[in-house]
C-alpha cells in the first residue's frame, strides 16, 4: 500500500474524532484501578475496539453522506475522501466491515474473559452506531447527535471499562462518567458548529442549524464550563481522589476555543476550532487518568 493511500486511510478514521474512543476507557480503566488490580490485556483490547468501531463510525457516516449528496470537495475537515480522493464508495465500504469485524474480534475476546452482558451492550453501541448515519431517519441529522453520542461513548464506555476490569458496576463509576459523556457532546457540537454552512443547506437539523451559531458557541462553551465543574463537585464530595483535581489545568485551554470559534472567519480556523476542542477531550481524560492512578497508588 503506498503513502498516499495509508493518508487517505488515516483522514477516512477522522483522527480527530477518535479521542472520543480513547478517554472513555482511560478514565473507566482509571476508576476501576481503584479497585482492582490492572488487567492489560483487557485495556488493551478495550482501547482497540473502541478505536476501531469510532473509525467504522466515521466510514459508514462517510458512505452515507456521500450517498445522500451532502459531501462536496468545498466541505470543511478532512472528511470526503470520496469525492476529493477519489475514493470508491464500494472501497469505502469494504475498509468499513474490515474494521468492523476487528472491533468485533476483540469484543469476542473481551466477552470470553469476562461475560456475555459485555457482548450484548456492545452489540446495541453498533447498532446505534448504524443508526446514527443511515437508515430512513439518521440521527446524525437531528438536533439529538450530541446526546447520543455522549451517552453510547461516553458512560457506556467508561462503564464497560470499568466493568472488564472490576466484574460489577458502581455508582461512582456512573457519576464520574458525566463529564466525558459531557466533553463527548461537545467535541460533536463543534463539529456540527464547523459545519453549519455545508449542513444547513444539506437539510440537516443538527443542534448548532437549529440554535444558530452564537447560541451554539456559547452552549459549547457552557459545556465546558460544566464539565469542570461537576469533576470539582466530585472532587470535594469525595467521590474522587484529590488528585483528579490536575485535571483543572486544562481549563484555560478549553476556555479559548470558544473565542476561537467566535474569531473563525475561514474554513482552516474552524478546523482549529474543531480540533482545539477534540484535543481538549483527550488532555482531560488523559490528565483524570493520571490523577486517578495517583490516587490508586498512593495515599493521602
Amino acid at each position: 500500500m503506498s503513502a498516499n493511500w495509508f493518508s487517505i486511510l488515516w483522514r477516512l478514521m477522522r483522527p480527530p474524532t477518535l479521542t472520543a474512543s480513547l478517554t472513555p476507557v482511560l478514565v473507566g480503566t482509571g476508576l476501576a484501578l481503584q479497585h482492582a488490580p490492572f488487567r492489560i490485556g483487557l485495556f488493551v483490547a478495550m482501547l482497540l475496539a473502541s478505536v476501531f468501531i469510532q473509525a467504522a463510525a466515521n466510514m459508514i457516516n462517510e458512505y452515507a453522506d456521500f450517498k445522500r449528496g451532502l459531501d462536496t470537495k468545498e466541505m470543511v475537515g478532512i472528511a470526503g475522501t470520496i469525492v476529493r480522493d477519489g475514493v470508491a464508495p464500494k472501497t469505502v465500504l469494504t475498509i468499513f466491515f474490515a474494521t468492523l469485524c476487528i472491533s468485533l474480534l476483540l469484543g469476542v475476546y473481551i466477552t470470553v474473559s469476562t461475560s456475555w452482558w459485555v457482548a450484548i451492550t456492545g452489540t446495541l453501541s453498533m447498532v446505534f452506531m448504524y443508526l446514527y448515519s443511515t437508515g430512513p431517519h439518521p440521527i446524525s441529522y437531528t438536533p439529538f447527535g450530541e446526546i447520543t453520542a455522549g451517552i453510547l461513548m461516553g458512560p457506556v464506555i467508561v462503564l464497560i471499562s470499568f466493568y472488564i476490569q472490576t466484574r460489577y458496576l458502581s455508582v461512582t463509576a456512573a457519576v464520574a462518567s458525566i463529564p466525558i459523556g459531557l466533553l463527548i457532546g461537545a467535541v460533536l457540537l463543534a463539529n456540527n458548529i464547523r459545519d453549519i454552512e455545508h449542513d444547513r443547506p444539506g437539510g440537516r437539523k443538527t443542534l448548532p442549524v437549529l440554535l444558530g451559531r452564537d447560541r451554539a458557541i456559547s452552549l459549547l462553551n457552557g459545556v465546558f464550563f460544566t464539565s469542570y465543574l461537576i469533576l470539582v463537585i466530585l472532587v470535594l464530595s469525595r467521590t474522587l481522589t484529590p488528585f483528579s483535581l490536575i485535571t483543572v489545568l486544562v481549563y484555560p485551554f478549553s476556555a479559548r476555543i470558544a473565542q476561537m470559534f467566535r474569531k473563525a472567519t475561514d474554513s482552516t480556523q474552524l478546523q482549529n476550532a474543531f480540533k482545539s476542542t477534540s484535543l481538549t477531550l483527550i488532555r482531560f481524560g488523559f490528565l483524570l487518568f493520571v490523577g486517578l492512578l495517583a490516587g490508586a497508588y498512593i495515599n493521602l
